[in-house]
């Protein structure tokens, strides 16, 4: 079973009013711990693969250390969660609609509750994919 939804973010800018963009998250039941997050900035693209309870508990206070972290704050009168995303490349801080991430987190554990992961995982895909 997949969960796809798309979820409005701003690219934060320094000094700017930043970049409006969208991010098509997408969980799939068979990797119960993972959401892959497609960020669109017209023809760019560029994907990540979040915690899923890495995303759930960002919504609630600050998480994450490394190349993730993400948490809550108040943006232009808005509820958003902040996402703070580096790579040897470069990093990004985005700011996330609240209401939007929370439905698609909801969506997800109703497909797969937390603490069943187990039941779902895939472990041969996961394998896979690691070696890729």
């Amino acid at each position: 079973m997949s969960v796809i939804d798309d979820v409005d973010l701003r690219l934060v800018v320094p000094g700017d009013e930043g970049v409006q963009l969208t991010a098509t998250l997408r969980f799939e039941a068979s990797d119960p711990f993972a959401v892959e997050a497609t960020f669109r900035a017209g023809a760019e693209s560029i994907s990540w693969v979040l915690g899923r309870d890495l995303l759930a508990d960002g919504l609630h206070g600050d998480c994450g250390e490394g190349d993730v972290r993400v948490w809550p704050t108040v943006d232009r009168g808005r509820h958003v969660v902040m996402l703070q995303l580096s790579s040897p490349d470069g990093s990004a801080l985005l700011a996330a609609d609240a209401t939007g991430l929370d439905a698609f987190l909801r969506r997800t554990y109703e497909a797969v509750p937390l603490g069943f992961e187990g039941d779902h995982l895939d472990l041969d895909s996961v394998v896979a994919k690691l070696l890729t």
